[in-house]
């Protein structure tokens, strides 16, 4: 039991730099495409179809950020679990823990803002319909709605603020987060070996003195 909860912890550490990988590369495709992007209503899509058609290896680029970012969200999830099976659910992993929680948020959110950002008809309708569960939120669902569109239909503001949220305030908190994800990880598995062989020396020391 001790040896497969061992390897679920080392499997889930794994798992985090997985994680960590996918983060960064996101990023840093996200990065290359913010060079083309407009963040305008109809420039968006004009922007992404100059960048797929015309821009050398554009298109790779748009797909490993796609992919990347979708394939994060299910490895996050898969990752929490196997901590889960690996008794990773105690207080000294509380820094691993809640790291990893709000990472997948953080993860779904960047998601969500990516939505109109290329400005396609599903995108815009996808959003104009959670943009009304939103507003039905009582007393703040009409604030939240009138900060995420600029205060009046979707269009460019819309764009512009789901941008920068996604870019700048989303994609900052998922690198950080990861980092400290894995570091928790890290530092909890450094206790645990160092218990184990502490825990060795004394069985040894006992015996010896039998």
């Amino acid at each position: 039991m001790k040896n497969s909860a061992f390897v679920l912890r080392r499997l889930s550490t794994i798992l985090a730099v997985s994680v960590l990988t996918l983060t960064l590369l996101a990023a840093v495709t996200g990065a290359l495409l913010a060079f083309n992007y407009e963040p305008t209503a109809g420039g968006a899509y004009e922007s992404l179809a100059d960048l797929t058609t015309r821009i050398p290896y554009g298109w790779l680029i748009r797909r490993v950020h796609d992919l990347a970012g979708n394939l994060v969200i299910g490895l996050a999830l898969i990752q929490m679990v196997v901590m889960f099976l690996g008794e990773r659910f105690r207080r000294s992993w509380l820094t691993a823990w809640i790291s990893g929680i709000l990472f997948i948020l953080v993860a779904i959110a960047l998601g969500w803002t990516s939505m109109i950002l290329d400005w396609s008809q599903i995108g815009f309708w996808r959003l104009r319909v959670e943009l009304g569960i939103i507003e039905s939120v009582p007393v703040v669902g009409s604030q939240i709605r009138n900060i995420l569109t600029g205060g009046g239909g979707i269009g460019t503001p819309t764009v512009e603020h789901l941008y920068t949220l996604h870019s700048y305030v989303l994609a900052f908190a998922a690198v950080v987060l990861s980092i400290v994800h894995l570091g928790g990880l890290l530092l909890q598995e450094r206790e645990v070996v160092q218990a184990i062989v502490q825990e060795d020396k004394s069985d040894s020391d006992a015996t010896a003195l039998v």
